[in-house]
Protein backbone atom coordinates (compact mmCIF):
# COMPACT_ATOMS: atom_id res chain seq x y z
CA UNK A 1 0.00 0.00 0.00
CA UNK A 2 1.50 3.34 -1.11
CA UNK A 3 1.37 6.56 0.88
CA UNK A 4 -0.43 9.37 -1.03
CA UNK A 5 1.68 12.14 -2.55
CA UNK A 6 -0.43 14.71 -0.71
CA UNK A 7 0.96 13.37 2.56
CA UNK A 8 4.45 14.59 1.67
CA UNK A 9 3.16 17.97 0.50
CA UNK A 10 1.14 18.46 3.67
CA UNK A 11 4.10 17.73 5.90
CA UNK A 12 6.28 20.26 4.06
CA UNK A 13 3.56 22.88 4.53
CA UNK A 14 3.18 22.00 8.22
CA UNK A 15 6.92 22.69 8.76
CA UNK A 16 6.89 25.96 6.81
CA UNK A 17 9.82 27.67 8.54
CA UNK A 18 12.29 24.81 8.23
CA UNK A 19 11.06 24.13 4.69
CA UNK A 20 11.66 27.76 3.66
CA UNK A 21 15.14 27.81 5.22
CA UNK A 22 16.14 24.55 3.55
CA UNK A 23 14.73 25.64 0.18
CA UNK A 24 16.57 28.97 0.48
CA UNK A 25 19.88 27.18 1.03
CA UNK A 26 19.35 24.93 -1.98
CA UNK A 27 18.17 27.87 -4.09
CA UNK A 28 21.38 29.76 -3.30
CA UNK A 29 23.50 26.82 -4.44
CA UNK A 30 21.47 26.40 -7.63
CA UNK A 31 21.72 30.14 -8.28
CA UNK A 32 25.53 30.04 -8.05
CA UNK A 33 25.72 26.85 -10.11
CA UNK A 34 23.43 28.18 -12.86
CA UNK A 35 25.03 31.65 -12.89
CA UNK A 36 28.52 30.24 -13.48
CA UNK A 37 27.27 27.97 -16.27
CA UNK A 38 25.38 30.92 -17.77
CA UNK A 39 28.55 33.00 -17.65
CA UNK A 40 30.54 30.33 -19.50
CA UNK A 41 27.70 29.82 -22.00
CA UNK A 42 27.45 33.57 -22.60
CA UNK A 43 31.17 33.82 -23.28
CA UNK A 44 31.07 30.87 -25.66
CA UNK A 45 27.97 32.08 -27.48
CA UNK A 46 29.37 35.60 -27.87
CA UNK A 47 32.54 34.32 -29.52
CA UNK A 48 30.89 31.61 -31.61
CA UNK A 49 28.28 34.07 -32.88
CA UNK A 50 31.14 36.36 -33.86
CA UNK A 51 32.06 34.00 -36.68
CA UNK A 52 30.27 32.83 -39.81
CA UNK A 53 30.44 29.19 -41.03
CA UNK A 54 31.04 30.41 -44.59
CA UNK A 55 34.09 32.47 -43.60
CA UNK A 56 37.62 31.12 -43.25
CA UNK A 57 40.31 32.67 -41.05
CA UNK A 58 43.90 32.01 -42.09
CA UNK A 59 46.63 32.71 -39.52
CA UNK A 60 50.27 31.72 -39.14
CA UNK A 61 50.70 28.06 -38.26
CA UNK A 62 51.19 27.58 -34.52
CA UNK A 63 49.50 30.87 -33.58
CA UNK A 64 46.70 30.72 -31.03
CA UNK A 65 45.07 33.97 -32.16
CA UNK A 66 45.34 36.84 -34.64
CA UNK A 67 47.23 38.89 -32.03
CA UNK A 68 50.08 36.35 -32.10
CA UNK A 69 49.97 35.76 -35.85
CA UNK A 70 52.02 37.36 -38.61
CA UNK A 71 51.63 36.94 -42.36
CA UNK A 72 53.73 38.85 -44.90
CA UNK A 73 52.26 40.53 -47.96
CA UNK A 74 53.44 37.80 -50.34
CA UNK A 75 51.68 35.06 -48.39
CA UNK A 76 48.55 37.19 -48.03
CA UNK A 77 48.48 37.72 -51.80
CA UNK A 78 48.79 33.98 -52.43
CA UNK A 79 45.83 33.29 -50.15
CA UNK A 80 43.81 36.12 -51.69
CA UNK A 81 44.01 34.52 -55.15
CA UNK A 82 42.58 31.14 -54.11
CA UNK A 83 39.84 30.11 -56.59
CA UNK A 84 37.45 29.05 -53.80
CA UNK A 85 36.97 32.65 -52.60
CA UNK A 86 33.52 34.10 -53.29
CA UNK A 87 32.91 37.38 -55.08
CA UNK A 88 30.77 40.29 -53.91
CA UNK A 89 27.91 42.14 -55.64
CA UNK A 90 30.37 44.45 -57.43
CA UNK A 91 32.62 41.60 -58.50
CA UNK A 92 35.18 42.18 -55.75
CA UNK A 93 36.82 39.17 -54.11
CA UNK A 94 35.49 38.72 -50.58
CA UNK A 95 38.88 38.47 -48.87
CA UNK A 96 40.17 40.88 -46.24
CA UNK A 97 43.79 41.26 -45.14
CA UNK A 98 43.63 42.51 -41.55
CA UNK A 99 45.95 43.47 -38.72
CA UNK A 100 45.05 43.03 -35.05
CA UNK A 101 46.88 44.75 -32.19
CA UNK A 102 46.14 45.55 -28.55
CA UNK A 103 46.13 48.92 -26.82
CA UNK A 104 45.31 49.93 -23.26
CA UNK A 105 42.38 52.29 -22.61
CA UNK A 106 40.91 53.59 -19.32
CA UNK A 107 37.33 52.64 -18.48
CA UNK A 108 34.68 55.31 -18.03
CA UNK A 109 33.42 54.21 -14.62
CA UNK A 110 36.61 53.46 -12.70
CA UNK A 111 39.51 54.88 -14.73
CA UNK A 112 41.06 51.42 -14.70
CA UNK A 113 42.92 50.51 -17.91
CA UNK A 114 42.10 47.41 -19.92
CA UNK A 115 43.32 45.94 -23.20
CA UNK A 116 41.21 46.64 -26.27
CA UNK A 117 41.46 45.09 -29.74
CA UNK A 118 42.32 47.42 -32.62
CA UNK A 119 41.49 45.82 -35.97
CA UNK A 120 42.84 47.23 -39.20
CA UNK A 121 40.21 46.47 -41.83
CA UNK A 122 39.38 46.96 -45.51
CA UNK A 123 35.99 47.80 -47.08
CA UNK A 124 35.51 44.07 -47.68
CA UNK A 125 35.76 43.40 -43.93
CA UNK A 126 32.29 44.87 -43.42
CA UNK A 127 30.86 42.74 -46.25
CA UNK A 128 32.27 39.62 -44.59
CA UNK A 129 30.51 40.45 -41.30
CA UNK A 130 26.82 41.20 -42.00
CA UNK A 131 26.16 41.26 -38.24
CA UNK A 132 28.14 44.52 -38.04
CA UNK A 133 25.75 47.42 -38.59
CA UNK A 134 26.51 51.13 -38.31
CA UNK A 135 24.31 52.53 -35.55
CA UNK A 136 25.63 56.09 -35.44
CA UNK A 137 27.85 58.29 -37.59
CA UNK A 138 29.57 56.98 -40.73
CA UNK A 139 32.28 54.59 -41.89
CA UNK A 140 35.91 55.78 -41.64
CA UNK A 141 37.47 57.06 -44.85
CA UNK A 142 40.27 54.93 -46.29
CA UNK A 143 43.74 56.41 -45.82
CA UNK A 144 42.64 58.66 -42.95
CA UNK A 145 43.10 58.70 -39.17
CA UNK A 146 39.42 57.95 -38.67
CA UNK A 147 38.12 54.95 -36.76
CA UNK A 148 34.83 53.45 -35.65
CA UNK A 149 34.17 51.80 -32.30
CA UNK A 150 32.01 48.89 -31.22
CA UNK A 151 29.03 49.62 -29.02
CA UNK A 152 30.66 48.15 -25.91
CA UNK A 153 33.76 50.29 -26.45
CA UNK A 154 31.66 53.45 -26.78
CA UNK A 155 29.79 52.68 -23.57
CA UNK A 156 32.64 51.41 -21.40
CA UNK A 157 35.83 53.26 -22.37
CA UNK A 158 36.87 56.88 -22.18
CA UNK A 159 37.22 58.53 -25.54
CA UNK A 160 35.22 55.75 -27.21
CA UNK A 161 32.15 57.82 -28.09
CA UNK A 162 31.40 59.35 -31.46
CA UNK A 163 33.21 62.66 -32.01
CA UNK A 164 35.77 61.80 -29.34
CA UNK A 165 39.43 61.07 -30.02
CA UNK A 166 41.85 58.37 -28.93
CA UNK A 167 45.63 58.56 -29.00
CA UNK A 168 47.61 55.45 -29.84
CA UNK A 169 50.36 54.54 -32.26
CA UNK A 170 51.78 58.07 -31.73
CA UNK A 171 48.74 59.56 -33.51
CA UNK A 172 45.33 61.00 -32.69
CA UNK A 173 42.39 59.06 -34.09
CA UNK A 174 38.91 60.55 -34.47
CA UNK A 175 35.89 58.31 -33.90
CA UNK A 176 33.43 59.00 -36.71
CA UNK A 177 31.12 56.01 -36.28
CA UNK A 178 29.69 53.56 -33.75
CA UNK A 179 28.77 50.08 -34.93
CA UNK A 180 26.57 47.47 -33.30
CA UNK A 181 27.58 43.87 -33.94
CA UNK A 182 24.90 42.37 -31.71
CA UNK A 183 25.96 39.76 -29.19
CA UNK A 184 29.40 39.22 -30.74
CA UNK A 185 33.02 39.91 -29.89
CA UNK A 186 33.26 42.59 -32.61
CA UNK A 187 31.31 44.90 -30.30
CA UNK A 188 34.44 45.05 -28.12
CA UNK A 189 36.75 46.16 -30.95
CA UNK A 190 37.86 49.38 -32.67
CA UNK A 191 38.14 49.35 -36.48
CA UNK A 192 40.23 51.53 -38.78
CA UNK A 193 42.00 51.47 -42.13
CA UNK A 194 44.44 48.55 -42.26
CA UNK A 195 47.22 50.44 -44.04
CA UNK A 196 47.06 53.32 -41.56
CA UNK A 197 47.14 50.89 -38.63
CA UNK A 198 50.18 49.07 -40.00
CA UNK A 199 52.01 52.37 -40.40
CA UNK A 200 51.04 53.61 -36.94
CA UNK A 201 52.11 50.42 -35.19
CA UNK A 202 55.09 49.80 -37.50
CA UNK A 203 53.71 46.42 -38.45
CA UNK A 204 55.18 45.16 -41.76
CA UNK A 205 52.94 42.07 -41.78
CA UNK A 206 49.23 41.28 -41.59
CA UNK A 207 47.73 39.32 -38.71
CA UNK A 208 45.28 37.27 -40.76
CA UNK A 209 43.42 36.86 -44.00
CA UNK A 210 39.69 36.26 -43.77
CA UNK A 211 37.64 35.23 -46.78
CA UNK A 212 34.23 33.86 -47.69
CA UNK A 213 33.95 30.51 -49.41
CA UNK A 214 32.17 30.26 -52.75
CA UNK A 215 30.96 26.82 -51.59
CA UNK A 216 30.88 26.15 -47.86
CA UNK A 217 31.27 22.40 -48.47
CA UNK A 218 34.66 23.00 -50.08
CA UNK A 219 36.31 23.98 -46.79
CA UNK A 220 38.26 20.75 -46.30
CA UNK A 221 39.76 20.98 -49.79
CA UNK A 222 40.66 24.66 -49.30
CA UNK A 223 42.21 23.95 -45.91
CA UNK A 224 44.30 21.11 -47.32
CA UNK A 225 45.42 23.21 -50.29
CA UNK A 226 46.48 26.21 -48.20
CA UNK A 227 48.21 24.26 -45.44
CA UNK A 228 50.17 22.11 -47.90
CA UNK A 229 51.29 25.03 -50.09
CA UNK A 230 55.10 25.31 -49.70
CA UNK A 231 54.87 29.10 -50.12
CA UNK A 232 52.77 29.38 -46.97
CA UNK A 233 53.16 28.65 -43.27
CA UNK A 234 49.46 28.96 -42.61
CA UNK A 235 46.61 27.35 -40.73
CA UNK A 236 43.02 27.69 -41.96
CA UNK A 237 39.95 27.45 -39.74
CA UNK A 238 36.30 28.12 -40.20
CA UNK A 239 35.58 31.43 -38.52
CA UNK A 240 33.11 29.80 -36.13
CA UNK A 241 35.72 27.23 -35.08
CA UNK A 242 38.37 29.91 -34.69
CA UNK A 243 36.24 31.91 -32.25
CA UNK A 244 35.04 28.77 -30.46
CA UNK A 245 38.69 27.93 -29.77
CA UNK A 246 39.13 31.45 -28.40
CA UNK A 247 36.47 30.75 -25.76
CA UNK A 248 37.65 27.32 -24.61
CA UNK A 249 40.30 28.35 -22.08
CA UNK A 250 38.18 31.00 -20.37
CA UNK A 251 35.02 28.88 -20.42
CA UNK A 252 36.91 25.94 -18.91
CA UNK A 253 38.31 28.17 -16.18
CA UNK A 254 34.82 29.48 -15.36
CA UNK A 255 33.35 25.97 -15.23
CA UNK A 256 36.09 24.69 -12.91
CA UNK A 257 35.76 27.70 -10.64
CA UNK A 258 31.97 27.40 -10.63
CA UNK A 259 31.96 23.69 -9.88
CA UNK A 260 34.45 24.20 -7.04
CA UNK A 261 32.28 26.88 -5.44
CA UNK A 262 29.14 24.84 -6.03
CA UNK A 263 30.57 21.73 -4.37
CA UNK A 264 31.55 23.75 -1.30
CA UNK A 265 28.13 25.43 -1.04
CA UNK A 266 26.23 22.23 -1.81
CA UNK A 267 27.76 20.48 1.20
CA UNK A 268 26.06 23.03 3.43
CA UNK A 269 22.77 22.67 1.54
CA UNK A 270 22.84 18.87 1.77
CA UNK A 271 23.58 19.02 5.51
CA UNK A 272 20.71 21.49 5.93
CA UNK A 273 18.33 19.19 4.07
CA UNK A 274 19.52 16.24 6.14
CA UNK A 275 18.93 18.10 9.42
CA UNK A 276 15.46 19.09 8.23
CA UNK A 277 14.55 15.53 7.32
CA UNK A 278 15.99 14.07 10.52
CA UNK A 279 13.89 16.59 12.48
CA UNK A 280 10.84 15.53 10.49
CA UNK A 281 11.47 11.88 11.35
CA UNK A 282 11.91 12.67 15.06
CA UNK A 283 8.73 14.77 15.21
CA UNK A 284 6.68 12.10 13.46
CA UNK A 285 7.86 8.98 15.25
CA UNK A 286 4.39 8.16 16.54
CA UNK A 287 2.88 8.91 13.15
CA UNK A 288 5.33 6.52 11.51
CA UNK A 289 4.40 3.83 14.04
CA UNK A 290 0.70 4.35 13.34
CA UNK A 291 1.24 4.01 9.58
CA UNK A 292 3.20 0.82 10.10
CA UNK A 293 0.39 -0.52 12.33
CA UNK A 294 -2.16 0.33 9.60
CA UNK A 295 -0.26 -1.86 7.16
CA UNK A 296 2.00 0.53 5.29
CA UNK A 297 5.22 -1.26 4.36
CA UNK A 298 8.73 -0.06 5.05
CA UNK A 299 9.37 0.79 1.40
CA UNK A 300 6.25 3.01 1.33
CA UNK A 301 7.53 5.03 4.28
CA UNK A 302 10.99 5.17 2.70
CA UNK A 303 9.45 6.44 -0.54
CA UNK A 304 7.32 9.05 1.27
CA UNK A 305 10.30 10.62 3.01
CA UNK A 306 12.40 10.51 -0.16
CA UNK A 307 9.59 12.30 -2.00
CA UNK A 308 9.66 15.03 0.66
CA UNK A 309 13.42 15.46 0.23
CA UNK A 310 13.10 15.54 -3.57
CA UNK A 311 10.32 18.12 -3.29
CA UNK A 312 12.66 20.30 -1.23
CA UNK A 313 15.27 19.95 -3.96
CA UNK A 314 12.75 20.63 -6.74
CA UNK A 315 11.39 23.78 -5.11
CA UNK A 316 14.91 24.99 -4.31
CA UNK A 317 15.94 24.39 -7.91
CA UNK A 318 12.96 26.30 -9.29
CA UNK A 319 13.59 29.27 -7.00
CA UNK A 320 17.33 29.32 -7.78
CA UNK A 321 16.71 29.17 -11.53
CA UNK A 322 14.07 31.88 -11.30
CA UNK A 323 16.50 34.35 -9.76
CA UNK A 324 19.38 33.20 -11.98
CA UNK A 325 17.30 33.97 -15.09
CA UNK A 326 17.43 37.68 -14.21
CA UNK A 327 21.21 37.60 -14.68
CA UNK A 328 20.52 37.67 -18.42
CA UNK A 329 19.69 41.36 -18.02
CA UNK A 330 23.31 42.15 -17.13
CA UNK A 331 26.38 42.52 -19.33
CA UNK A 332 29.78 41.78 -17.85
CA UNK A 333 33.29 42.19 -19.18
CA UNK A 334 36.41 40.18 -18.56
CA UNK A 335 39.78 39.50 -20.10
CA UNK A 336 39.89 36.85 -22.81
CA UNK A 337 42.80 34.58 -21.85
CA UNK A 338 43.57 33.81 -25.50
CA UNK A 339 43.90 37.40 -26.72
CA UNK A 340 44.45 39.22 -23.38
CA UNK A 341 41.84 41.76 -24.43
CA UNK A 342 38.65 43.02 -22.81
CA UNK A 343 35.51 41.20 -23.93
CA UNK A 344 31.94 42.14 -22.97
CA UNK A 345 29.21 39.50 -22.97
CA UNK A 346 25.91 38.61 -21.29
CA UNK A 347 24.79 35.70 -19.13
CA UNK A 348 22.98 33.12 -21.26
CA UNK A 349 20.42 30.65 -19.88
CA UNK A 350 19.89 27.55 -22.03
CA UNK A 351 17.69 24.47 -21.63
CA UNK A 352 20.79 22.36 -20.94
CA UNK A 353 21.77 24.65 -18.08
CA UNK A 354 18.21 24.53 -16.69
CA UNK A 355 18.23 20.71 -16.83
CA UNK A 356 21.65 20.50 -15.19
CA UNK A 357 20.65 22.93 -12.42
CA UNK A 358 17.41 21.07 -11.67
CA UNK A 359 19.18 17.72 -11.75
CA UNK A 360 21.83 19.01 -9.36
CA UNK A 361 19.13 20.34 -7.03
CA UNK A 362 17.28 17.01 -7.01
CA UNK A 363 20.54 15.19 -6.25
CA UNK A 364 21.11 17.52 -3.28
CA UNK A 365 17.60 16.74 -2.02
CA UNK A 366 18.13 13.01 -2.49
CA UNK A 367 21.47 13.02 -0.67
CA UNK A 368 19.99 15.03 2.17
CA UNK A 369 16.96 12.77 2.55
CA UNK A 370 18.20 9.24 1.96
CA UNK A 371 19.63 8.59 5.45
CA UNK A 372 16.65 10.06 7.37
CA UNK A 373 14.29 8.10 5.06
CA UNK A 374 16.14 4.86 5.80
CA UNK A 375 15.95 5.59 9.51
CA UNK A 376 12.20 6.19 9.28
CA UNK A 377 11.59 2.99 7.33
CA UNK A 378 13.54 0.87 9.84
CA UNK A 379 11.58 1.99 12.90
CA UNK A 380 9.88 -0.84 14.77
CA UNK A 381 6.14 -0.49 15.27
CA UNK A 382 6.13 -0.99 19.05
CA UNK A 383 9.02 1.39 19.74
CA UNK A 384 7.56 4.05 17.47
CA UNK A 385 4.14 3.89 19.14
CA UNK A 386 5.72 3.91 22.59
CA UNK A 387 7.68 7.05 21.72
CA UNK A 388 4.42 8.78 20.94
Amino acid sequence: MAIPFSYSLRNLWTRRLTTILTVAGMALVVFVFAAILMLAAGLRQTLVDTGSPDNVVVIRKGSMSEVQSGMDRRQASVIETDPAIATGPAGERLAAKEVVVLISLPKRDQDKPANVVIRGVTPVSVLLRPQVRLSEGRLPRAGSAEIMAGLNIARRFKGGGIGEALRFGMRDWRIVGIFDAGNTGFNSEIWGDVDQMMQAFRRPVYSSVTFRLRDSQAFDAVKSRLESDPRLTAEAKRETRYYRDQSEMMATFLRIMGLSLTVIFSLGAVIGAMITMYAAVSNRTGEIGTMRALGFQRRSILAAFLVEALLLGFIGGCVGLFFASFMQLFTVSTMNFQTFSELAFSFTLTLDIAYQAMGFSLIMGLLGGVLPAIRASRMKIVEALRAE
